[in-house]
């Protein structure tokens, strides 16, 4: 079945086969990046309309840009799994496959037949993974969540934002963005286990929320430590200072630094190397008391100075600072280039953005855009192959 495709798939996953239930972010998101290292993805969607994400703008040419930066890679293929007969596709399908992954509220796979229970009679070594806002056996299971839910109930958004102005999201999905990271890091994990320990089938369940949770390490040890929840400290680092956004002469600049060895240093590039003998700054949690005191002495110096101006001093002493980019700048930077953050097609059509990691010096990307809804139908379901599918497939 499908060996052209099998020989063109390299990287760490190559020769893994993912039936990805999934839609929207979380769950693709997860299958995206297992495409990115090798794995052959068999996305599933609801005939005639697919994935929600494709009817999700911005559009190019009718095309959902969102859409295409989430599937890259993968193959797309459509069957109504209220079906028996479709049911009966997928299960052969199984049969073949490494891993599923779906990100259903909790509850419905089991009303289709297609829930870790019933799918590992199919294959006693099945990889299952769940992605849902709460986690399978939590008692909001039921209740839906998308990812702005998610950061509201974890309490990331009580400490994202500023006083003056409450609470607010983060500028991205991250919710489901990180729960999709963490499913992709827990069936590598499994996949490694079978293959290592002879694992049977495996059950891995991700929440957005836990993860969320999971990830707030300074505020988790601010709690421990204070008997209290944090609170809102906009840009400025709620343990460290400096560590914030400071006014330039065109903008706002950002300067972190986190020792006594870095904090002389700063002293030193703003002219005034005796400023950390004040008994204000004399450590980090004396500083964090009076951050604005020095604040103003900070500010007095960068607003004589642009932002570039600033940066190229700081940095050039070993102290991390940086302007704030927009994401045409970062994405057009030379670190993007050198990173090969983005990868074009050379097809003229938008780049697509592949996971992060470097392997030995390589960086493993797919180099195939998201699929057309059904265009793969032939391949994996021939005997069911309708006249419009047939007709749409490229």
């Amino acid at each position: 079945m499908n060996m052209q495709l099998q020989q063109k798939r390299q990287g760490p996953l190559s020769g893994i086969k993912v039936i990805d239930l999934s839609r929207v972010l979380a769950g693709p998101y997860c299958t995206g990046m297992m495409a990115d290292l090798g794995a052959e993805v068999i996305k599933i969607e609801v005939p005639d309309h697919g994935d929600d994400s494709r009817h999700l703008g911005p559009f190019i040419d009718g095309e959902s840009v969102y859409y295409g930066l989430i599937n890259r890679g993968k193959r797309s293929i459509e069957l109504d799994l209220k079906s028996d007969a479709d049911r009966e596709i997928l299960y052969q399908l199984v049969k073949e496959s490494d891993v599923v992954v779906e990100n259903f509220r909790p509850g419905v796979t089991a009303r289709l037949g297609i829930d870790f229970e019933s799918l590992k009679q199919h294959n006693p070594t099945l990889i299952y993974a769940s992605i849902s806002g709460f986690g399978q056996d939590s008692p909001l299971a039921n209740y839906p969540a998308y990812d702005i839910v998610a950061q509201a109930m974890s309490g990331l958004m009580s400490v994202t934002g500023f006083p003056q102005t409450g609470p607010t999201r983060s500028g991205e999905s991250i919710g489901d963005v990180c729960a999709g990271m963490f499913a992709s890091w827990a069936i590598s994990s499994a996949l490694f286990a079978r293959e290592a320990h002879q694992e049977s089938a495996q059950y891995i369940d991700v929440a957005m929320v836990d993860v969320l949770l999971s990830m707030q390490l300074t505020g988790l040890s601010n709690l421990f430590a204070n008997g209290e929840a944090p609170s809102l400290v906009g840009n400025r680092h709620p343990v460290s200072t400096p560590f914030d956004t400071y006014q330039a002469q065109d903008g706002l600049v950002v300067i972190a630094i986190a020792s006594e060895k870095l904090f002389q240093r700063f002293c030193e590039c703003m002219g005034q190397p005796t400023l950390r003998d004040d008994p204000r700054y004399k450590d980090d949690p004396t500083r964090t008391i009076y951050h604005a005191d020095l604040r103003k002495e900070i500010e007095q110096w960068t607003a004589q100075k642009t932002v570039e101006q600033v940066c190229d001093l700081l940095l050039n002493a070993g102290v991390p600072a940086s302007p704030i980019h927009n994401l045409q700048q970062a994405t057009q930077s030379e670190h993007a280039k050198v990173r090969q953050i983005l990868i074009d097609l050379n097809d003229g059509g938008t780049p697509l953005i592949s996971q992060p990691v470097f392997f030995n010096g390589r960086k493993p990307h797919v180099m195939q855009r998201a699929p057309h809804l059904g265009e793969a139908n032939q391949v994996y379901k021939p005997s069911t192959i309708t006249t419009k599918n047939a007709e749409t497939i490229q």
